[in-house]
């Protein structure tokens, strides 16, 4: 399959993007609506989701991407390869996770992951960035009591600024210990983790769980 050819950044705020998306009918998406729901805010070209679904065939996977063309081609693999848990939406998740987790089966989210976001670095740029208290708001509402958040990124300042929305809301506490030494708790690497990694630079990340 050839790779797709896209911009490295997309600005969220632009009236393109506003529009909340209409989520599918998610049986006819997933061949078991009973299986555990792992949400991955940024999936980018989906590698990460590819790979964990073959890993974790009684999971369902769901990767959100701003850019389609990105999530055409992902959805193409994931068909080729006849992955009936495993599914990709364009979509903004700033305008449009409500409607889509309000449209899946109830009490099913069990993981979310925010895996290296966009940065925007500029001051006047960081309302792009993906993780405002909103966002925050909604996953505490419908992710399950024993869920997880799954937070990381190559620059700690982004990190940081993450962990601390998450830190500010009431329904989650941290599980993890200093941002540098925390393990990932996943089998697989993303594109950028793994090429951050063998360039000898560090990765941050962070684990929340829901508040008893």
């Amino acid at each position: 399959m050839a790779v797709v050819r896209v911009r490295q950044h997309v600005n969220p705020l632009s009236e393109k993007y506003r529009q909340s998306v209409q989520p599918p009918d998610w049986a006819q998406v997933y061949g078991d609506l009973t299986r555990p729901l792992l949400l991955d805010i940024g999936c980018a070209r989906g590698r990460f989701d590819l790979e964990l679904a073959q890993a974790w065939a009684d999971w369902n996977i769901l990767g959100l991407e701003i850019r389609e063309s990105l999530v055409v081609q992902a959805n193409e693999g994931a068909q080729q390869m006849g992955l009936t848990n495993l599914h990709y939406l364009f979509c903004n998740a700033n305008t449009s996770l409500q409607s889509i987790l309000r449209s899946l089966p109830p009490g099913k989210l069990q993981w979310v992951t925010i895996q290296f976001p966009d940065p925007w670095f500029k001051k006047r740029h960081q309302k792009r960035r993906v993780v405002q208290p909103q966002v925050v708001a909604l996953i505490a509402e419908f992710l399950a009591a024993e869920g997880r958040v799954f937070l990381q990124s190559d620059v700690e300042e982004v990190l940081l600024e993450m962990g601390d929305r998450f830190q500010e809301h009431p329904a989650f506490t941290q599980l993890s210990g200093i941002p540098q030494h925390t393990p990932n708790p996943f089998p697989i690497a993303t594109e950028r983790e793994q090429s951050t990694l063998d360039n000898g630079t560090p990765v941050y990340r962070m684990v929340f769980g829901v508040t008893p």
